[in-house]
């Protein structure tokens, strides 16, 4: 068989997580929230099953246009929630933190969160700022997912090509992102279902737990290998 023309698939040096439902699990602290807001402005007790894993740019469209005052209020409360949250990691995510950092794997927390939530979460969890070697919040971002700004200016920050970037993405804006990035994709089940989520990426996981470093180079080549055969 005549090999010349086909090339090895390049290896994965960089990884970008998702913040909210990839390296914490926020989703039952938020739906509570967000099941208030819908009682109280909406006058209704599902919002929080209808607004799952959108951002909040989103949410006032649809729910809230032409009422600033709401959007202003809404923001206010989120905002002094988010100050008192606990953020409990998603299992095995310090474990497979440390493993990357120990293959020389660069790391990158891309986020829709605001650089105010973040300082809430520093203070309650300090080693977050040294388990990652950026992380990037929604200031930087012309942008917000869907679309793939945010995972590409995560890339460039760390001076790494789509085809050497594994992102890990909960809701389905970031995962179309993601998808739309170029990278290779691995999906966490911690805010939708396995099967809903799993045409949007190469990988589903629920958590962290027994997924490593070799684990992560098997999936991105698989991912990718299929783009460098001829």
């Amino acid at each position: 068989m005549d090999t010349r023309n086909k090339q090895t698939p390049p290896a994965v040096t960089t990884v970008l997580f998702d913040f909210d439902g990839v390296v914490v699990d926020t989703e039952a602290q938020y739906s509570s929230f967000w099941h208030q807001v819908g009682i109280d402005y909406l006058q209704t007790d599902e919002l929080e099953i209808q607004i799952k894993g959108t951002t909040l740019t989103d949410i006032y469209h649809r729910f809230f246009k032409n009422r600033p005052q709401d959007q202003k209020a809404i923001t206010a409360a989120l905002d002094d929630f988010e100050q008192q949250m606990e953020y409990d990691y998603v299992p095995g995510l310090q474990e497979f933190a440390s493993d990357l950092r120990r293959h020389s794997i660069q790391t990158a927390v891309v986020t829709s969160s605001s650089s105010k939530k973040m300082a809430a979460v520093f203070r309650k969890r300090p080693e977050i700022e040294s388990m990652f070697d950026r992380i990037l919040t929604a200031e930087l971002f012309t942008r917000s997912k869907p679309a793939p700004d945010c995972f590409l200016l995560g890339m460039h920050t760390l001076g790494a090509t789509p085809q050497e970037t594994c992102i890990f993405e909960d809701s389905f804006n970031g995962l179309r992102a993601a998808v739309d990035s170029g990278a290779s994709v691995i999906g966490l089940a911690t805010t939708n279902s396995r099967e809903s989520i799993a045409p949007f990426c190469q990988l589903v996981l629920d958590n962290f737990l027994g997924f490593d470093h070799n684990a992560l180079l098997g999936t991105h080549r698989q991912a990718l290998g299929h783009k460098h055969t001829t």
